[in-house]
């Protein structure tokens, strides 16, 4: 084995330019895919981070129907308390749940004594929310401490709309479930940011302020339950260790709760299923180069090693040794591509990651991207690129142990 490789060696060095070239273009392949994939998963992350922790959590628990009509805001469709009494103690058990918060959403009308328009409230434990939503408070501006019973966290497009700052006073109005009509003063505490969705339209205020405006007494109804993973890569089993739950049932016979992660609330999902399409494009484009350039240097050093392939046949060379040659040569392209290509990549990033790259997405603007590249990712497109170079050897090879050794040394 030893002399095979000493061989294939040799001969890659006596075609250094070809080598060279086929190398080159299996290493910039490597380079485009590793650099393509970090900073396409660092724009994933960011994503999957707005999402998950400053509007929809991990994972979030409905009363049956209530997502089918979450559109109307549903009143009569909330969690009364022995469904809280039910849920609340298997999420505490959940070794996989970090933390969980209660929410009453409800539409009203918002008033600055001047004007009216409707507004998207979610009615909030801010110790809670803040904690299973971390990124919530960082886009809420102007709020010193804590939301509390009393004050309102509005909009920014709200704010900007209807000329209202923090510290104002304002009124709303909102029909309970019964169809009875309540106002209540709130003071403005704080303006939330804009983000992508409509969540980034929602305002915030106490539970205890939807109590008096929603008439709901002591016993308070929550339209979900909103849960936070220790890790968000743990969501399959997070979803799974929920089942649990489900098995309760209503009149009908069905689950009486449903339990949904982001991904199944969330259309921004599909973006990022999008971006996954297209990584896994660009590592089938990364195979063709790979396999074009290797197939291509292959098959021309048959071609120009022909009398050299019968001298060695005629010496009694097995075909089978002839075939190992070749996959030889093919396969130390394959691994010096992959390791220029990656050593080169992490380079390339560093660099990234100093300059610190800005971008704008929606309304957001001076995002810093972090392109990271995990060591999973490098193997994966090592491994790929070393299976293809080997893939693309055994045509050229079998070709070659296929000579016939009276015909080969004949040529020229």
């Amino acid at each position: 084995m030893n002399n095979i490789i000493k061989l294939s060696y040799r001969n890659l060095l006596r075609n250094g330019r070809r080598t060279l070239l086929t190398a080159s273009l299996i290493t910039l392949g490597v380079i485009f895919v590793l650099i393509y994939t970090a900073l396409s998963g660092s724009f994933k992350g960011y994503m999957v981070g707005q999402i998950t922790d400053s509007m929809m959590g991990h994972i979030q628990i409905h009363k049956k129907g209530y997502v089918a009509a979450v559109d109307n805001l549903p009143l009569d469709r909330n969690l009364p308390k022995m469904a809280l009494e039910f849920i609340e103690p298997k999420i505490k058990e959940n070794p996989l749940v970090e933390s969980y918060s209660y929410r009453i959403k409800f539409g009203a009308m918002f008033s600055n004594f001047e004007s009216t328009t409707n507004i998207r409230l979610n009615a909030i434990y801010p110790e809670a929310e803040f904690k299973t939503l971390p990124d919530l408070k960082k886009r809420i501006t102007g709020m010193e401490d804590e939301l509390k019973a009393g004050g309102i966290v509005i909009p920014e497009l709200l704010a900007k709309g209807m000329k209202v700052k923090v510290g104002d006073t304002i009124v709303l109005v909102a029909n309970n479930k019964s169809g009875s009509v309540n106002g209540v003063n709130l003071k403005v505490a704080g303006i939330v940011g804009q983000m992508s969705g409509p969540g980034g339209r929602d305002g915030y205020i106490h539970m205890d302020d939807a109590k008096k405006v929603l008439r709901m007494g002591l016993e308070v109804e929550v339209s979900e339950i909103v849960v936070r993973l220790k890790d968000v890569e743990t969501l399959k089993e997070g979803m799974a260790s929920l089942d649990s739950i489900l098995e309760k049932k209503n009149k009908e016979g069905q689950s009486a709760f449903e339990v949904h992660s982001w991904e199944q609330l969330s259309p921004f999902y599909n973006i990022i299923k999008m971006i996954d399409i297209m990584n896994l494009s660009i590592k089938i484009i990364l195979i063709s180069i790979v396999l074009i350039s290797i197939l291509n240097v292959m098959i021309m050093s048959v071609f120009e090693r022909v009398r050299e392939i019968g001298t060695i046949a005629a010496m009694g060379t097995p075909p089978l040794t002839i075939v190992k040659l070749f996959l030889t040569e093919g396969l130390m392209l394959g691994v010096l591509g992959a390791i220029l290509g990656s050593a080169l990549s992490v380079g390339i990033l560093y660099v990234l990651n100093i300059v610190k790259i800005t971008y704008s997405f929606g309304k957001e603007t001076g995002l810093v991207l972090s392109p990271v590249l995990h060591v999973n990712e490098v193997m994966g497109v090592s491994l790929i690129v070393i299976a293809i170079a080997l893939v693309a050897s055994i045509s050229p090879a079998i070709k070659a142990a296929r000579l016939d050794p009276v015909e080969a040394l004949r040529s020229h």
